[in-house]
């Protein structure tokens, strides 16, 4: 799920600050656990992206955040890490990215890049690992701060509540999928049905898969 953050004012030149959604105090959603704050616009360092956000999308992980099922690595973190935007400023060793591109940040932040999990790609699983609006504030507020190494180049075109999910989910089931070996014009089973196994579906069927989904059916009387 995606959604705009129009009711947040946009960095521009001459703002110094940018406003958002932090977890302030965890707990059920209905209790109203995320705080609206306005903090100090973010200067970009050296390998990082400021990003002027579009929309960000909602995970459940957000949820265990901001309901303290997850337990928060930081006080009063903004959630957020399937973010869609554009880059307002750049630090001073970035490459590949400049002022005016469209970038998405995900969830995996940053890993150590020297131990066995990441020299086999499997950054995922790296101890060192670090994760945006867990470990550093995310994408819930006008402007966030995304590690250029770790950024997605995206397309102008695309609406950004659409891209928004596949900062995660998409990226869930994308890799799922090409772990899968899924042959040519294969049968793909998915077991349960959430929101990575919807876009996985969709680029299976496209390349020619047979999709069966299992997944449990509603309560008896």
């Amino acid at each position: 799920m995606a959604g705009r953050t129009a009711d947040v004012p946009s960095p521009v030149p001459g703002r110094d600050t940018v406003s958002g959604w932090a977890v302030h105090r965890p707990g059920p959603i209905t209790s109203g656990p995320l705080a609206s704050v306005r903090r100090p616009l973010p200067e970009p360092g050296p390998r990082e992206l400021l990003l002027d956000v579009e929309a960000c999308g909602v995970c459940r992980t957000d949820l265990h955040l901001a309901e303290g099922d997850l337990p928060p690595r930081r006080p009063e973190t903004v959630p957020g890490h399937e973010i869609v935007g554009r880059v307002a400023a750049t630090g001073d060793e970035v490459t590949g990215f400049r002022v005016g591109d469209r970038a998405g940040g995900a969830w995996l932040r940053s890993t150590c890049g020297m131990c066995r999990y990441c020299r086999a790609g499997r950054e995922n699983l790296c101890p060192a690992s670090r994760y945006t609006g867990w470990d550093a504030d995310g994408g819930f507020a006008a402007a966030a701060l995304v590690p250029a190494d770790y950024a997605y180049p995206l397309p102008d075109r695309q609406d950004a509540t659409q891209l928004a999910p596949l900062l995660c989910a998409g990226i869930i089931g994308y890799r799922a999928l090409r772990r899968s070996a899924l042959p040519p014009g294969g049968r793909l089973g998915i077991y349960g049905f959430g929101a990575s196994a919807h876009l996985t579906a969709q680029v299976a069927v496209a390349e020619g898969a047979r999709v069966h989904v299992l997944t449990r059916g509603g309560a008896g009387p």
